[in-house]
């Protein structure tokens, strides 16, 4: 293990590198011929990712191969310690997603505990620069004008998802390691829109509307195509920015206009029902009683209910501007993540 270290001057370190951010930052780096230890939980996600590599280096598979792979979880600290040993820079993708408060402790061992894991062993054995991915659902909605930038402050007393709460709590970690002396930027990426998984995330939109989804929900949101996010969060680290944190959004798009150019990519019906507050609450409360009496899962609830019906509009000018970058129009992204998932079917 870790013969890589002593052939490089740089040597990085990527958590959660098999989903949807890790996996296309892996393609993005290793088709840079860099040296790479990635952590992964289970053989299942790890050959999931191997496949990611054939869709977009059909020819350079076997680079997969090149990767220093590493089977361990954020809280195991004498396994994360050893695979720390080299490491110069940490993208740190590794989350656990969900909205369900009943998951609190497990996102909090996850987002909170296991970033500052992260950020105390970057610090422990000298990391040059740590890039932590966080999200728009950290961000508060400003007061004074129409749009969310990086300045947007965190406001305890509204009511927040479990998972934007600890995704806070994380970024806290991070930037306490920023004043302890590591080198660090952060990134919110919006809704991202990306090929390889479609049972979570924006990925699994493509399902529902394939299926047949006959709603769309009220509200606007900021999303961006994943080939931005990697790109972007790969300029940073080489570059000299620190102590600093970036809104990642490509557009801003009304959930109507974006369920509506995915139904179109899919061949399928565009939703043309508004789904009300009403209708939201109703299928919300239904779901409570179904579960309570019969253990179904549920997939509404408050937090989403919110995040549905909310007008928030993101302003991406300071990455703009720092680093020239022109974003990936939303509609070309979700043609190709569409395209992706109609081979898959």
């Amino acid at each position: 293990m870790f013969t890589l270290v002593h052939r490089f001057r740089i040597m990085i370190l990527i958590t959660g590198a098999t989903g949807l951010v890790g996996t296309h930052l892996l393609v993005q780096l290793i088709n840079e011929k860099q040296p790479i230890r990635a952590l992964y939980r289970s053989e299942a996600k790890k050959e999931y990712a191997r496949k990611m590599f054939s869709y977009y280096l059909p020819e350079k598979e076997h680079l997969f191969d090149t990767i220093d792979w590493v089977k361990t979880t954020l809280n195991n600290i004498p396994e994360l310690s050893e695979a720390f040993k080299g490491i110069t820079h940490v993208y740190h993708c590794a989350a656990k997603i969900s909205f369900n408060p009943s998951h609190y402790k497990k996102l909090r061992k996850v987002n909170i505990e296991g970033t500052a894991n992260i950020v105390n062993l970057s610090l422990i054995h000298n990391v040059e620069k740590l890039c932590h991915v966080s999200s728009i659902a950290t961000l508060e909605e400003n007061p004074v004008t129409a749009f969310i930038d990086e300045t947007a402050e965190w406001n305890p007393e509204a009511q927040k998802s479990v998972y934007a709460i600890t995704k806070y709590g994380a970024e806290m970690e991070v930037w306490r390691g920023a004043q302890e002396g590591l080198s660090t930027v952060i990134v919110n990426p919006g809704i991202i829109i990306g090929p390889g998984f479609f049972d979570s995330g924006s990925g699994f939109l493509f399902k529902r509307i394939y299926a047949g989804m006959r709603y769309y929900t009220t509200g606007t949101s900021g999303y961006v195509a994943i080939q931005d996010v990697v790109r972007i969060m790969h300029r940073l680290m080489e570059g000299k920015y620190s102590k600093e944190r970036y809104i990642i959004v490509g557009e801003n798009l009304s959930y109507k206009d974006a369920f509506s150019m995915i139904a179109k990519a899919l061949n399928k019906s565009v939703p043309t029902k508004k789904a009300s507050p009403f209708l939201l609450k109703l299928a919300y409360t239904l779901q409570r009683i179904s579960h309570f009496f019969f253990r179904t899962k549920r997939s509404i609830f408050k937090s989403s209910i919110r995040s549905a019906l909310s007008n928030s509009l993101y302003k991406n000018d300071k990455i703009k501007n720092e680093l020239k970058f022109t974003f990936t129009p939303i509609q070309e992204a979700i043609k190709e993540t569409a395209t992706a998932f109609l081979n898959e079917v």
